[in-house]
């Protein structure tokens, strides 16, 4: 392994402390050519009941639906009807509410243009274990699981439009490192700036254990450098991510729970200005094989207003706050590894199925819903059981990579695939995408991109 050219800033703790309390744009950033947008993936961990959250709600589909579902469809009417989407489609009713004084829903967003729902979208790969579809999705390559990098760190990779040194390239908020983000050792992960610190033996002892450390790291080989650039992560973070608490932009409300503490550190950290280019967040508990809840409601209506809700709440505290108005170079897609059965199990639960949703966010959505509905007759359902896949999970990260992050290596990030095609999802110029590969003088081996900035294709 060895560590790329964009790795973190490297130094000494007095050369990082001097740093303390200033801006680090120029740092992160340096050329105003560079592109400068962040990608936030939130992957709901279970295979969420994509039929539940985005349902007909008219025509035809919305009897297959009923038929199919007699206790736990949305209704249409009453104090938990779902919320209008388009003539044919609607959102589940959690989308309208949040936290007490929460000055936006994620549906206000939707009105405003700021979301764009995919539905029908996923794998064409028929897989309905948890575990492979996941590892499918997060290493790019349907159907390959020995992919040694995630899709995440081949575009962090591959992309020619960062600066030669970032000091927080990407973020896996939460205590494991997700795959997407498999072979990168750039990648922090972080629950909760407040506690990310170097936390050995008595306070008095810390500055001296430090310099210790530096002096052990202090070589070439892949180990000596990622305990360097542990050691300045920490000094950084501590030094600029304060203590005692976050107070969110806009008077923005986060839920409670562990994705709201997630994205807040998220937030936390593109605030600090530190070069963040992409960042990863889970959410479990969408495995409802049973009890799922009656009329939309019970257990996935609760679940559901907590992701819907912290997301709203993301994006207002991040929505012109300081300096930056961080929305409109903010992406943030949201997708499972699989959807659930049509029709309902005797538990009042679903199975596992196929087709899903995808949802983005963004200052640059072009808002509405997108893609194609396949419909819920017998003839139409993948299977004859679930929701038919219309749309590749990799067509909308295609077109979030090409149109905001500006990178055309497809080849690279998504080995395999030639499909793409704009869905129009996000604004942006609409580059040629690259499919091939590139082929390197030497050194190239699969998955190691560490000499792209000086190989020739």
């Amino acid at each position: 392994m060895s560590t790329t050219r964009r790795g973190f800033i490297t130094g000494c703790s007095a050369a990082v402390a001097a740093y303390a309390g200033t801006s680090f744009n120029t740092l992160a950033f340096g050329d105003p050519g560079y592109n400068e947008e962040i990608l936030v993936t939130l992957f709901l961990r279970g295979g969420i009941d994509g039929l539940n959250m985005v349902m007909p709600i008219a025509g035809a589909d919305r009897g297959h639906y009923l038929s199919a579902r007699p206790n736990i469809a949305v209704p249409t009417t009453g104090s938990n009807a779902a919320l209008q989407l388009n003539s044919e489609l609607g959102v589940h009713p959690a989308a309208g509410t949040g936290p007490s004084g929460a000055p936006s829903t994620l549906f206000n967003l939707y009105q405003d243009g700021k979301i764009v729902f995919v539905p029908a979208c996923g794998m064409h790969e028929d897989n309905r274990s948890h575990f492979d579809s996941m590892n499918f999705m997060e290493l790019g390559t349907p159907g390959t699981l020995s992919t040694g990098t995630g899709w995440l760190t081949r575009h962090l990779q591959s992309a020619k439009n960062l600066p030669g040194e970032i000091i927080m390239p990407a973020l896996a908020a939460g205590n494991l490192q997700q795959n997407s983000l498999r072979g990168s050792i750039e990648a922090i992960n972080m629950s909760d700036p407040d506690s990310f610190s170097l936390n050995v033996g008595p306070w008095e002892w810390r500055s001296a254990q430090r310099l210790a450390l530096r002096h052990l790291y202090n070589g070439t080989s892949w180990l000596h450098q990622s305990g360097t650039e542990t050691l300045d992560a920490v000094d950084i973070i501590e030094l600029n991510g304060g203590s005692g608490g976050y107070t969110p932009g806009n008077g923005a409300v986060y839920p409670g729970g562990s994705l709201a503490e997630h994205l807040q550190t998220v937030a936390r950290m593109i605030k600090l200005d530190l070069g963040l280019r992409v960042a990863t967040v889970d959410f479990g508990g969408w495995d409802t094989h049973n009890g799922q809840g009656d009329d939309g409601g019970g257990y996935f209506y609760g679940h559901a207003e907590e992701l819907l809700s912290a997301l709203a709440a993301f994006d207002t505290d991040l929505d012109g706050s300081g300096s930056s108005n961080y929305t409109q170079r903010l992406t943030v897609v949201v997708m499972s590894e699989f959807g659930r059965r049509l029709r309902e199990n005797d538990d009042r639960g679903t199975d596992h199925g196929h087709g899903s949703f995808m949802m983005v966010m963004s200052g640059n959505a072009l808002g509405g819903v997108n893609g194609t509905w396949p419909g819920l007759a017998n003839h139409q359902l993948f299977d004859g059981a679930d929701l038919a896949v219309t749309t590749d999970y990799r067509r909308v990260l295609s077109e979030i990579l090409i149109r905001r992050l500006q990178n055309t290596n497809l080849g690279v990030v998504f080995p395999g695939y030639t499909d793409y095609e704009p869905l129009g999802v996000v604004s942006g110029p609409d580059l040629p995408p690259v499919y091939e590969p590139p082929i390197f003088e030497s050194g190239f081996e699969s998955g190691d991109m560490s000499d792209w900035s000086t190989a020739t294709p």
